[in-house]
């Protein structure tokens, strides 16, 4: 089963698995919700704003089954024929083949411009080449971060939990999409940045203990929670399938919203970062955010 690793600071892009060939069959299993983040209850005012609700982890799951039954045809396949195989209906699968198109795990042979047959990509492709896996995988989730940035107009950034500590181990930002001032190391502001309270979402009642007890709960600025029955509180309420906040809680002047994106017993989140003048966009970002969780959660399965 493919893991996310930390490598060395120094290097680019930090995600990484193992030098083998690709095997689509059993994916499925890669991105199953753990049972923390399946239980947590969905009750409570978690956050201010209204958010769709969104599941990256079933919609990847869909995909992988898409691609396995791609992979399975390989002189290609129809739509019909692929929503027959997985069960999936067409409204749900037509919209997965768009993105699987988009990112290059599939194209389609189109004849004189109508409907045709489904084949692996060219991204699928490199990734089962045992000599490129890694660093295909490095570049495809590049890419997906940066795609992701323009579409949304903000900095976006994958973070993990290891070892008992909050890391960043991916980013994408540029000169309009500046990253956010790291002024206090992540590591010991989970209780106030986005990233951090989505990972601590993530973890059981035990592990968020636990993790509060070696930081402490700094007050970064006015409106940062520094009173721990408070901050497990909500939580404990936040619903798994909306955004997590960050109102200028860990750095005024900027705004933040992170999504958990679930790997096997793997945590991480994927993140955003406003400066506050933008924060009438933070809704739209947010949402665009979890949506665009999928390819990225598929990016870091595959």
């Amino acid at each position: 089963m493919p893991e996310w690793r930390v490598p060395d600071e120094r290097s680019g892009t930090r995600h990484q698995c193992p030098q083998q060939a690709l095997h689509i069959r059993h994916l499925t299993a890669i991105v199953e919700p753990s049972p923390t983040v399946r239980n947590r209850s969905t009750q409570g005012d978690a956050v201010a704003l209204q958010h769709e609700a969104i599941t990256p982890h079933r919609s990847v799951q869909s995909a992988l089954r898409v691609l396995e039954t791609v992979a399975r045809h390989g002189t290609g396949v129809t739509a019909a024929r692929i929503a027959r195989d997985t069960g999936l209906p067409l409204d749900r699968l037509l919209p997965l083949l768009r993105m699987l198109t988009s990112e290059g795990y599939v194209e389609e042979l189109t004849d004189d411009g109508t409907p045709g047959a489904y084949v692996t990509g060219e991204t699928l492709s490199r990734l089962g080449s045992t000599r490129d896996h890694a660093e295909a995988l490095r570049e495809k989730l590049q890419r997906t971060l940066d795609g992701l940035r323009d579409s949304i107009g903000a900095a976006v950034y994958i973070s993990r939990y290891v070892d008992g500590e909050v890391r960043v181990t991916d980013f994408a930002a540029g000169p309009r999409t500046p990253a956010v001032n790291e002024w206090v190391d992540f590591r010991s502001s989970a209780h106030a940045s986005a990233v951090g309270k989505s990972l601590l979402t993530q973890l059981d009642v035990n592990g968020r203990r636990d993790h509060l007890s070696r930081h402490k709960m700094a007050r970064l600025t006015s409106r940062t929670i520094t009173n721990e029955r408070v901050l497990l509180n909500r939580l404990a309420s936040q619903p798994a399938t909306v955004p997590v906040l960050d109102l200028q809680e860990y750095a005024v002047g900027t705004v933040c919203a992170a999504v958990p994106i679930t790997a096997g017993s793997a945590v991480g989140c994927l993140a955003l970062s406003l400066p506050v003048e933008h924060a009438h966009r933070l809704r739209e970002a947010a949402d665009t955010l979890n949506r665009g969780a999928a390819p990225v959660l598929l990016s870091l399965a595959i």
